[in-house]
């Protein structure tokens, strides 16, 4: 099913989002230094930017944060609806949108609810203040003397006003004061309900929900063809017979970058095949070997620092000091969708509807590499089937630009075939972590040394150098990409929670820096931190193993944190973990915790495996966790998104890994690239501890980190043997129980 649109109506719709971005709201500051807002309010000061109260009885509520399956869109309107007191059905989500939205920069990081949800928590606050006084005003009574019912406010006396009679009067273009409180967490209903998903129903009766779904009338195809590796040359390209062939519209060859146009889709992937096999390449500098792909990483160049560090006085003498290290291989986003663009010219004015997790950073970097100005661009977001992380998003919609001015302007659509999805994403980045501990006589850690080796895990595009789309690095002549930079803590990015939570009397964390990339990377869902709670969680288990201490029992002894300490307690005693219990040689169970970034939500994993001692293989029967992310806004939500987690997880952890070779990248299809399987699926178990009142925490990223670290335990607990190397293939678990 696909939704259509007739040319006449597209250029209506395209002319219209140019038009309505030229009067999107200035989120000018004013002069000095303004008080700081809550969350994305802050760089959005406007509140008419985030609300809008509609005469027909509807509210519209605008954000910069995208769905992107998470059920983010779902959860904001929630907190709208909440803080205005109106029915969840009223309100109207307009997301991720450069004509119409705030700029939020990424749907990233698991941030939607820490700044988009809190910045409309207090704009809706705020709107619902103005609607109060002005009706106080009106019905010639005291403000604080009103209720609020669904939009009807009611005085004492029977008087009442609603809304929507009032919207007219009371405007919200002003500039937010954050100064109205959110309402208390005991008169919440409808946050901390499990409501209905906004983007579900298309999606379950196969409508128009994806990008990848969407026609427009007199919409053509396109496809690229790349070269064979990062650095191949173009030799030569026979673009002639290539445009004889039936339903071709336009071919493309600008520097290295080669496109065909078509009527229809199957004739421009015939097109791209035969122009691919009429193009010459010379493929001059090969690709490391995988095999010894993390030692080629720790020789490169590196910047250095010490990003936390804590001693104390007294001796340093200690019963045990080992260490261990650990790795992870570079990650695909494997999305099961291609990425997909439309995009379309009206004279000077470019339209693009992109899967981006970025609307207004993909903006600036289309601008820099198609010489226009910014405000020539409007760029919408729709949903994409299989998108997270920086895929390639953004990067099909400059193919997908580039195409449609060489058509004339006509709307086309790009799709990446699967083998441009898996050469040409930017992968999550390998990883080395080599950890130094010291027991003291206690049993308890009395030091703690972390290494951490890793190559940049964010080229999004928006930086203010450079441009982060792959066509622009290919045109004649090519444009720089921005210089690759690391994420600072607290947050940060390849030494994310790489600074333990746990109370260690002396540590000092490491972080490598690797600016130079012999593979393509960007942000990949969790950044560094799924290695380094691999690394740290594998670490801890193998220290209790050495003092032979329950691992439960020996992470409690080493944290303080009230709330890290309760979901390790939930999450063992729903798993009926027993204390001292051993594995049988071929089934175990095992831990891992975090707290994502350190900042976000808490989460406790405990992985049942078997092994199967004669293949290697392994299977994760159960996974049984807690998570605590503060105010739970929709319970269904927050537990969908900690199960995603951990299935995700458990396919990285046991399959995922890009395969390199003389020739460049090996994996181009899911036969070099498996992905865990539907049988394959372990049984999940999610307990949520709620906090009324507390900030709601980051969820999206937080599960795949202590599932990583719980299945590599418990396969070391099943069989008596550790694999310190992800991914856990049968091959590396044969080797360690040989």
């Amino acid at each position: 099913m696909t939704a259509k649109l007739s040319r006449r109506a597209f250029a209506k719709s395209a002319a219209g989002l140019v038009v309505a971005f030229s009067l999107a709201p200035h989120f000018a500051m004013a002069q000095g230094a303004p008080a700081k807002l809550p969350g994305s309010l802050n760089n959005n000061r406007k509140l008419d930017g985030w609300l809008r109260i509609n005469p027909d009885g509807t509210v519209t509520v605008f954000t910069g944060k995208v769905e992107l399956g998470q059920g983010a869109v779902t959860a904001l309107a929630q907190i709208g609806a909440e803080e205005l007191d109106v029915a969840f059905s009223r309100i109207r989500m307009i997301s991720g949108d450069t004509a119409r939205t705030p700029d939020e920069g990424f749907t990233s990081g698991s941030q939607s609810m820490e700044y988009g949800g809190t910045a409309i928590q207090y704009a809706a606050a705020e709107a619902r203040g103005i609607l109060l006084a002005l009706a106080a005003e009106k019905l010639g009574v005291a403000a604080d003397s009103l209720t609020v019912e669904d939009g009807t406010i009611r005085a004492a006396g029977g008087k009442s006003a609603t809304y929507w009679a009032l919207s007219p009067e009371a405007s919200l273009a002003r500039e937010a004061s954050a100064k109205t409180p959110p309402k208390p967490a005991q008169k919440y209903t409808v946050i901390g309900k499990s409501v209905p998903r906004l983007d579900i129903p298309k999606k379950l009766t196969g409508g128009a929900a994806y990008v990848q779904d969407v026609r427009f009338g007199g919409m053509l195809f396109g496809r690229v063809v790349r070269p064979p590796s990062y650095n191949a040359e173009l030799v030569e390209t026979d673009l002639e017979f290539v445009n004889k062939m039936p339903g071709v519209q336009a071919t493309v060859r600008l520097g290295r970058f080669l496109g065909v146009v078509a009527l229809r889709e199957e004739q421009a992937i015939a097109a791209r095949t035969e122009l691919a096999k009429r193009t010459k390449w010379n493929n001059p500098v090969p690709l490391p070997p995988n095999g010894g792909m993390h030692d080629y990483l720790r020789q490169l160049p590196n910047d250095t620092s010490v990003i936390s560090e804590k001693t104390v006085p007294g001796p340093r003498a200690f019963a045990v000091v080992f260490g261990q290290r650990y790795t992870r291989p570079y990650i695909a986003h494997a999305s099961i969708g291609p990425s997909c663009t439309v995009a379309q010219f009206a004279g000077d004015k470019l339209t693009v509807w992109s899967h981006t997790q970025g609307v207004f950073p993909l903006r600036k970097d289309l601008a820099k590499a198609l010489k226009l100005p910014e405000d020539n661009i409007a760029v919408a977001h729709v949903e994409g089937s299989g998108c997270y992380g920086h895929n390639g998003a953004d990067d099909v919609a400059l193919d997908a630009a580039l195409l449609t001015r060489a058509a004339g302007g006509k709307p086309v659509k790009v799709q990446w075939m699967r083998d441009d999805e898996f050469a040409w994403e930017p992968y999550g980045a390998a990883m080395t972590m080599a950890v130094r501990g010291a027991l003291d006589n206690d049993g308890k850690v009395g030091e703690w040394e972390y290494e951490l080796w890793s190559n940049t895990h964010s080229t999004r595009p928006g930086f203010a150098t450079g441009v982060n789309l792959l066509a622009a690095w290919h045109l004649d002549p090519p444009m720089p990409p921005s210089p690759p930079t690391g994420i600072p803590q607290p947050a940060g990015g390849g030494d994310r929670n790489s600074i333990p939570l746990y109370d260690f009397p002396r540590q000092k964390v490491t972080h490598h820096f690797i600016p130079q990339m012999p593979l393509r990377v960007s942000a990949l869902r969790t950044l560094g931190a799924q290695a380094n709670v691999f690394a740290t969680e594998s670490f801890m288990d193998e220290l209790a193993a050495v003092n032979g201490t329950d691992p439960v029992e020996f992470r409690l002894k080493h944290l303080t944190d009230a709330r890290a300490r309760a979901v390790i307690e939930a999450a063992a005693k729903s798993a009926d973990w027993k204390k001292g219990a051993k594995g049988t040689g071929t089934r175990g169970r095992g831990i891992g915790f975090a707290k994502y970034k350190n900042l976000s939500a808490y989460v406790a994993v405990v992985a049942e495996v078997e092994v199967d001692r004669a293949t290697g293989a392994v299977r994760v029967l159960k996974a049984t966790a807690a998570a605590d992310a503060g105010q739970i806004v929709n319970p269904d939500g927050l537990r969908n998104q900690i199960e995603g987690g951990i299935v995700q997880g458990t396919s990285w952890t046991l399959k995922e890994q890009i395969v390199t070779d003389v020739n460049g990248i090996a994996s181009r299809d899911w036969a070099s690239y498996p992905i865990l399987t539907f049988p394959e699926v372990p049984q999940v178990e999610v307990t949520l501890i709620d906090q009324p009142g507390l900030p709601w925490l980051g969820a999206g990223e937080a599960a795949q980190g202590p599932i990583t670290a719980a299945i590599a335990n418990a396969v070391a607990h099943a069989a008596g043997a550790r694999v310190r190397d992800l991914p856990l293939t049968p091959d590396r678990v044969k080797r360690a129980l040989a």
